[in-house]
Formats: C-alpha cells, sequence, structure tokens
C-alpha cells in the first residue's frame, strides 16, 4: 500500500478512514476537498485543481480521500495501488452527515476545510447523496472492478468492515 484512493458517497467516514491509515502507512493524505475549495470555501479552477491532483500522483506514496472531478477520480484509481470504497447503506451515510453537522456545534469537524461552512457542506452532501443512486451504481462498481485488475480493491460495506479494515491494515506490530 504506497498509492491509496479513498472514495464513495459522502458521510462514509472516507476522511477518518484516510487519517487513520495515513498515520499507519506513514503516507501523506491529500483531502480531494481541500484541493478543490479555498479557505474562504470558494472553488479553485479546474486547471488549478487539475495540476495539484496531478501532482500528488506523481509522488512515490500518497492517500487521497474523496471523488474530485470523474477525469480526475480515473486517474487516480489508474495510478492507485489499492482502491477503497466506502459503500454504506444510505441511511448511514445521512446519519453521519447529520452527525457531523449537529456535533460541528461544540467542535469543527477535523479536516473541515478552514472557511467553510459546516452547513451549506452539510446541504451539498444531502444533495449529493440524493444523486447518488444515479451515479453509484452496479455498473459503476463493475467497472471500478475491471480498472483494479493487478490492484488490491476493498468494498466497505458496513461499519463493521470499515472497523476490520482499520484493525487489520493499521496495527504496527
Amino acid at each position: 500500500m504506497k498509492r491509496i484512493a479513498v472514495f464513495g458517497k459522502p458521510g462514509g467516514g472516507k476522511s477518518t478512514l484516510g487519517r487513520k491509515l495515513a498515520q499507519a502507512k506513514g503516507l501523506e493524505l491529500f483531502p480531494l476537498d481541500l484541493m478543490a475549495y479555498r479557505a474562504d470555501g470558494t472553488k479553485v479552477s479546474n486547471e488549478e485543481y487539475a495540476a495539484a491532483h496531478r501532482a500528488i500522483l506523481d509522488r512515490d506514496g500518497w492517500i487521497i480521500e474523496g471523488l474530485g472531478t470523474l477525469e480526475s477520480f480515473w486517474q487516480r484509481l489508474e495510478y492507485a495501488d489499492t482502491l477503497i470504497y466506502v459503500d454504506l447503506p444510505y441511511w448511514q451515510h445521512y446519519w453521519f452527515t447529520c452527525k457531523r453537522l449537529l456535533q460541528s456545534a461544540w467542535v469543527r469537524p477535523e479536516g473541515w476545510p478552514e472557511g467553510s461552512s459546516v452547513l451549506k457542506g452539510t446541504l451539498a452532501s444531502w444533495r449529493y447523496l440524493r444523486l447518488s443512486p444515479r451515479f453509484w451504481t452496479s455498473a459503476l462498481l463493475a467497472r471500478i472492478e475491471a480498472s483494479a485488475a493487478g490492484k488490491a480493491l476493498y468494498h466497505l460495506q458496513s461499519t463493521a468492515d470499515i472497523d476490520a479494515f482499520v484493525n487489520a491494515h493499521t496495527v504496527r506490530h
């Protein structure tokens, strides 16, 4: 595991998983939300995002968490040696997104873009979740599986799967 792509629907725990892996593997974590948005919450240009993404892909090791643009998603899957698809039931994605919003009244979510509104981010997550069944389909999974030839692909479909994966891959011997 040197080049790890962590992806899936909003609110599934991708950031937390990415942070734990980065710490255990000694790899730098690159959350795509922090690349796609400036500190004030405005979106960077497509060109700026693509250049930053490309620079990361050329490194020896990395963990990239998030979806980004479709073009960058497929590039990332091509360069990665490990693909981690976080695919919880929809109700859990909605619940974790709500929980993050509620907890933000007391503590800012770790890794959340500085200056970005957690409320606006939550509303955007809900919009993406509502549209997600049209994108995160069995056909997309088949395409991901086809692109994973010769790579490790982990399809985590429950919090128990995530916990087992974290325990298996972050414990140092």
